[in-house]
């Protein structure tokens, strides 16, 4: 690999150095080659021999530079002062083969000094989440983490009960928070100009030619926030902990814990079973995203040339980037170009969906059966089944699913055939991470079968393609009657 350990060279205010502490007897669950081959990390034989007790944290390779990260934040709007990697390590900088820097971060190495009142691990349900979640989001084009490989252990950990202590190292491009600003605006001050030029210099380079390259470095920021928040809009995907130790300044989904992907769609859904206000449901994480950057914002005017009008400007950007992003994004799933006319059903079709409680996923793939029911006969069962459940709930539904439909038909009848499917494939997956599809490879994990999540990690691998090895359980929403599924966030 190609080491490039920079944030190690900073100020040691920022970090701890330490090596991760050894879970005991670590055993493979799965690893990600692909992953593997794009960080060099397959061309060194000592990693490729080693990697579980890599992993496991009982070698470390020379290049690695293990330290634990110093960093504050707002935990459900409230200031929670420090924080920091509580259980996990940032091992390494590389540069990949496309020459893009990449984080290496061991998460469940062991207790470190910001643990606070935690043990320092990791358990098997959650590193398989994570893993697995990652990974689908990467695969469909959101920005994200992924992981390189994960392990179990015979390490025992308490939560709920006694679980098995896990790992996992977790590959990204970007570790540094939000609250990387606000630990040192709270604790170091001194170091507030240095490390903005070296945010810049290392994840924003072609801000240094501008004319103000601070107030340019911010407002990427916000723009990337609000892409990476509209992009979880359109596939349904709720991160369940939007605090602001939590987002990164790249844009790029960080920290995976009680997160989930939309099944019946309900914009009210609160997914982590801690958030009692519902602070962080699915329909909130627009205003939450733009209420973390504006409490994060104001620390920079400590810069010289800073000002709260330029930093108003530069958060101005938030909203149309997102309107923008969003709403194309939703006309494109509904195969239509960008235009009002688009818009207007594309939102119809949302409360349809909303008012008679659809699967969000399959029923915008089901899409693809009213445009050529005879070259898509997958999507065309899932069509009959959005019928049915449709016709269950009475004449007032019905209604309005068939107005819908000759709204929409009047719409795409208008294009090429072709652009309509193009547009419906490219931005309608067939497999999303199923809530009861993890838990199903949890479980077998749990009894040392790990094919299940072997299997998961291949399907998501083409989320768009309908492939042989999925089962109906992997395209099957909860029954109607079930209660809305939330997620711990013990992990």
């Amino acid at each position: 690999m190609k080491y490039h350990n920079t944030f190690s060279q900073l100020d040691p205010r920022l970090y701890h150095r330490q090596p991760p502490t050894p879970l005991d007897s670590p055993t493979p669950v799965h690893f990600n080659q692909n992953l593997a081959k794009k960080i060099g990390w397959s061309e060194d034989d000592d990693l490729m021999q080693n990697w579980v007790d890599i992993i496991g944290g009982a070698y470390v390779p020379k290049g690695f530079c293990p330290l634990a990260m110093a960093y504050a934040g707002h935990q459900f709007g409230q200031w929670a002062g420090q924080l920091g990697d509580g259980r996990g390590l940032l091992l390494a900088q590389v540069i990949d083969n496309t020459g893009k820097l990449q984080d290496l971060h061991l998460k469940g190495s062991g207790l470190t000094p910001y643990s606070r009142m935690g043990d320092g691990r990791a358990v098997l349900r959650s590193s398989i989440r994570e893993y697995l979640g990652g990974h689908a989001l990467t695969q469909l084009g959101i920005a994200s983490s992924s992981a390189l490989g994960i392990v179990t252990s015979k390490t025992p950990v308490q939560r709920e009960t006694i679980e098995s202590g896990a790992a996992l190292i977790r590959v990204a491009d970007c570790h540094i928070r939000l609250g990387h600003i606000e630990w040192i605006a709270s604790f170091a001050p001194d170091l507030l100009k240095p490390f903005t030029d070296y945010m810049i210099a290392t994840y924003f380079p072609d801000c240094l030619s501008a004319d103000h390259p601070v107030l340019a470095f911010l407002e990427k920021v916000v723009k990337n926030t609000a892409r990476l928040i509209a992009d979880w809009q359109l596939i349904g995907f709720a991160h369940g902990v939007m605090n602001t130790d939590n987002l990164s300044i790249t844009g790029s989904t960080l920290d995976f814990g009680p997160f989930g992907f939309m099944e019946r769609f309900n914009p009210a859904w609160i997914n982590n079973h801690s958030d009692f206000t519902g602070r962080y449901a699915y329909q909130n994480q627009p205003a939450i995203g733009h209420w973390n950057l504006n409490v994060w914002l104001p620390h920079f005017m400590r810069l010289s040339g800073i000002s709260r009008q330029g930093l108003g400007e530069a958060l101005a950007h938030y909203e149309p980037v997102f309107m923008q992003r969003y709403q194309t994004g939703l006309c494109d799933k509904i195969g239509l170009p960008h235009d009002e006319d688009s818009l207007g059903v594309g939102f119809d079709w949302l409360t349809l969906l909303q008012d008679c409680r659809l699967d969000y996923t399959n029923s915008f793939r089901a899409l693809l059966a009213l445009i050529a029911p005879d070259d898509f006969t997958f999507e065309a069962q899932l069509l009959e089944t959005l019928n049915q459940e449709i016709e269950n709930q009475g004449d007032k539904a019905r209604q309005s699913w068939q107005n819908w439909q000759s709204r929409y038909q009047a719409l795409w009848q208008k294009l090429p055939q072709e652009e309509v499917i193009n547009r419906l494939t490219a931005n309608n997956p067939v497999y999303i991470l199923r809530n009861d599809m993890a838990q199903r490879a949890i479980i077998e994990a749990e009894k040392g079968d790990f094919n299940e999540v072997a299997r998961l990690f291949e399907l998501l691998s083409q989320p768009f393609k309908v492939q042989d090895i999925a089962t109906n359980l992997d395209i099957t929403p909860p029954n109607h009657d079930a209660p809305p599924l939330s997620i711990s966030c013990s992990s």
